[in-house]
């Protein structure tokens, strides 16, 4: 389920079966770093596209966390960290930060068992239908990581 009027209200009349929230983590750089900010998120949209296709009625993708890469994740786990209890008062039982920013594994501990790192593939020169296929491989992947962080945490 994704972040719109229409899927809101399939969420709010079934929250009993959509225990999970997906929110993608996505740096933003003006700088130097522009290029790898773009192709991460683009990355990250795309994949967070194709989870939600596999896990719909399960899930619910949440509005991209964006912050400046010049800043530490340290000063950025707070908020992730005020996310995830909103999202668990509101009934979520399981919420998971997806980025491709290797410098939150510097600080996943502290997020528990929230946050899912997956390295970034370059997509920018790839066809469309090559895109695709290479999400639904990396979204195989990433579904035994969910599934063994739903368990561990149930």
């Amino acid at each position: 389920m994704n972040w719109n009027v229409k899927d809101i209200e399939v969420f709010e009349s079934e929250k009993a079966y959509i225990d999970t929230a997906v929110i993608p983590v996505v740096p933003i750089d003006f700088g130097n770093n522009i290029r790898i900010s773009g192709a991460q998120s683009e990355f990250i949209s795309l994949l967070t596209f194709h989870l939600e296709r596999q896990f719909k009625g399960r899930m619910m993708i949440v509005p991209p966390y964006s912050y400046l890469m010049s800043v530490s994740r340290e000063s950025e786990v707070e908020e992730l960290s005020r996310w995830e209890k909103e999202l668990k008062e509101s009934g979520v039982k399981h919420t998971f930060f997806l980025t491709a920013d290797s410098e939150w594994k510097k600080v996943e501990n502290q997020l528990e068992e929230s946050l899912i790192w997956v390295p970034s593939i370059p997509l920018e020169h790839l066809d469309e239908n090559y895109k695709h296929s290479i999400m639904e491989d990396q979204v195989k992947q990433l579904l035994n990581v969910i599934v063994q962080k739903w368990q561990k945490n149930s």
